[in-house]
């Protein structure tokens, strides 16, 4: 989806770009007027961008029409949604009342097509705007919106000043569907967590519960240290909030669930090499204890709870990549797609990989390392954003 958008936006800038330099039939050299005013043109039409990518409200649609008038060229511009205008800038401004006549303008506003209206009449004879083209903002196949330019000459615009609305209204709508684009993926991240946290096995519960219960009498203070882990862990499980933290808040909850499990068993061997120059990098929320679980049910618990589970990570170029490494029985490398598409029951491989993937785009995804009788590594490789966790909270994967 945020391909074929972008694919729009960049087929949007070109249209404008031919519409602007067909509206100043620019000479061949760089430094004329009309090149001059071409270029700041077009300077206008990506300044829209950050603003309106954050959705169509009246603080974007303020932000954004000073740069919609310059790229318009009209005397005034407005920028409406579905109910009100929402901000205007330019001359007459006063005048144009949005409860007066940009109200009876919108109401016989087709839904889908440009609109034009050659002669405007005000309730203020001062008004100087006279003519008006609006543009409707289709998101999703739906009427979001309308860009409305206003000129000061009765009669139709000219074809080049009608192609530069039209194709400014489409980057303007480009532009509020990436931000519905990544509001849905937002909630389907939220979704797709609170199912992660939902399949957590109750046998993992009771039988690490079980452990500590164990430990009471024997080793009182093994069983607190126990009961404090069990407790920061399924706080770290069940937190709200946060869909993206740092990779080491993400190990400091793995060796939580792994100290867990060694009480199960005795025979379980861990290590972990994870560089500090590795632990700022952003991940997804709750990515890496699927790997590890996986880890231990497949290649430890078969065995008796006898193996041993490896950590690590290295940074590489502008990449963190981590390797969660079983050495159990292993599993044949034709069955690696349907072990990352969920077979075999639980959802946490497969969960993990369309998180990677959603978020940091295809060359991110989860990668499996099996061969029988070798044991099994799971790779996640992620871009090192180094405290940049809020802006992904804001907005995944809007690329353009």
């Amino acid at each position: 989806m945020n391909l074929a958008l972008g694919v729009l936006l960049g087929a949007g800038l070109a249209a404008i770009f031919v519409a602007v330099w067909r509206t100043f039939r620019a000479g061949p050299a760089a430094d004329t007027p009309e090149a001059t005013g071409m270029q700041s043109a077009l300077h206008a039409a990506t300044s829209t961008l950050p603003h309106l990518r954050r959705g169509l409200t009246a603080r974007t649609a303020e932000m954004a029409v000073p740069h919609l008038l310059a790229l318009t060229g009209a005397a005034a511009i407005a920028l409406a949604d579905t109910r009100a205008v929402l901000a205007i800038e330019g001359e007459g401004r006063e005048q144009v009342r949005p409860g007066d006549l940009l109200s009876r303008l919108l109401a016989r506003t087709p839904d889908h097509r440009l609109h034009i209206e050659p002669r405007l009449i005000s309730s203020d004879p001062t008004c100087p705007l006279r003519s008006a083209v609006l543009a409707p903002l289709v998101v999703q196949g739906k009427r979001a919106g309308t860009v409305i330019a206003f000129y000061r000459t009765v009669g139709r615009p000219s074809q080049a000043e009608l192609r530069v609305v039209q194709e400014g209204a489409s980057l303007v709508s480009a532009q509020v569907e990436l931000s519905v684009v990544a509001e849905q993926e937002r909630r389907l991240a939220q979704a797709e967590l609170r199912a992660l946290r939902a399949q957590i096995s109750p046998h993992f519960i009771y039988n690490a519960l079980a452990a500590i219960a164990g430990e009471i009498h024997a080793r009182p203070e093994d069983a607190r240290e126990l009961l404090i882990d069990f407790a920061e862990f399924t706080r770290y499980l069940f937190r709200d909030g946060r869909s993206y933290v740092t990779l080491g808040e993400e190990i400091e909850h793995v060796r939580r669930y792994l100290r867990l499990e060694q009480a199960r068993f005795r025979d379980l061997h861990v290590t972990i090499e994870v560089p500090d120059a590795a632990c700022d990098a952003v991940v997804p929320a709750m990515s890496i204890q699927p790997l590890v679980e996986n880890a231990v049910r497949h290649g430890i618990e078969r065995r008796a709870g006898s193996g041993q589970v490896t950590i690590t990570a290295r940074v590489i170029g502008g990449d963190v990549e981590l390797r969660v490494s079983d050495d159990g029985a292993g599993i044949e490398p034709e069955r690696v797609p349907a072990v990352l598409a969920g077979a075999g029951g639980g959802i946490g491989l497969s969960n993990v990989d369309a998180r990677l993937r959603a978020t940091f785009g295809e060359r991110y995804a989860l990668r499996i390392e099996s061969r029988l009788g070798e044991g099994t590594t799971a790779v996640m490789t992620v871009p090192n954003l180094r405290g940049e966790r809020e802006e992904l909270e804001l907005a995944r994967t809007a690329q353009v």
